[in-house]
């Protein structure tokens, strides 16, 4: 493997793990910005993102903690799927790229992904609905704007690790020929 390609393998290694801190700081944001909403309601505008549900924790409660936890499952599934990306990058060794262990992150990175953009897109269409019912629900859009990436990058890393799988099914069977 050439030069080039190791420093942008590590560069890539260094920018997953800034992703990975920043969505944990955004998951552990939101759960704080949560337990506020429910005890302190009035520090919400000093908090991560400013995210005030008061007026749907009035309306309906069960609404505002079925929104909420829209929010903070896509957080921490983002956070575990770039930690999945962390742990396969961390481990994988490029000279030999195909073994199972490369295959299966790949797979999960595939379920991670998956997950994402079909829970974002769930999350989406329910807040929806709660507009159509007369429901407040301002600048939620951010957390489930991206769904349709999401899952378009989802069946994309699952036909990639199928293709992975194959090599490794392919690798360990010259192995035993040799």
């Amino acid at each position: 493997m050439s030069k080039t390609n190791n420093l942008v393998f590590k560069g890539l290694y260094i920018v997953a793990w800034v992703i990975f801190v920043g969505l944990c700081i955004e998951a552990g944001g939101l759960i704080v910005n949560f337990f506020f909403s429910l005890y302190k309601p009035e520090f919400i505008q000093n908090l991560y993102q400013k995210l005030d549900l008061s007026g749907l924790y009035k309306d309906s409660k069960l609404a505002f903690f079925s929104v909420y936890s829209f929010i903070i499952i896509i957080a921490i599934l983002k956070a575990c799927l770039f930690y999945v990306v962390i742990r396969l990058m961390h481990k994988m060794d490029l000279s030999k790229p195909f073994n199972t262990f490369v295959a299966r992150q790949i797979s999960q990175v595939s379920y991670y992904t998956l997950s994402v953009g079909l829970l974002s897109y769930i999350a989406r269409q329910f807040a929806n609905n709660l507009m159509h019912r007369g429901f407040v629900i301002d600048n939620l859009s951010q957390f489930w704007a991206d769904s349709q990436a999401f899952v378009l990058m989802g069946a994309v890393i699952y036909i990639i690790a199928t293709i992975f799988n194959k090599g490794v099914d392919i690798q360990n069977e010259n192995d035993l020929t040799v």
